[in-house]
């Protein structure tokens, strides 16, 4: 696992109810890297905070660690499962 996936991964499972549930994937392009998350539903709350406060922190948190490194890092929160459709766990 590379630093940027280790660290998002670490930092949202310090902060949500269910961290078993925190999916890290790291993808590679011509844009630069693409970190995506996937929590439990009943912890998005907490991954965006309020008015998307948390995400923003960790987007830009993220953002200084790929200039250590010379990569551009973006981060990218899917929408759990359910949640459009209405199906639950």
């Amino acid at each position: 696992m590379h630093k940027d996936q280790e660290f998002i991964e670490y930092i949202v499972k310090a902060i949500v109810d269910r961290p078993e549930k925190v999916v890290v994937s790291r993808k590679v392009d011509e844009m630069g890297v693409l970190i995506t998350l996937d929590v439990a539903q009943e912890d998005m709350p907490k991954v965006i905070g309020k008015l998307g406060n948390n995400a923003k922190a960790l987007r830009t948190l993220l953002r200084v660690v790929g200039m250590k490194n010379n990569a551009r890092v973006n981060l990218k929160i899917n929408e759990p499962i359910g949640t459009q459709s209405g199906e639950g766990e």
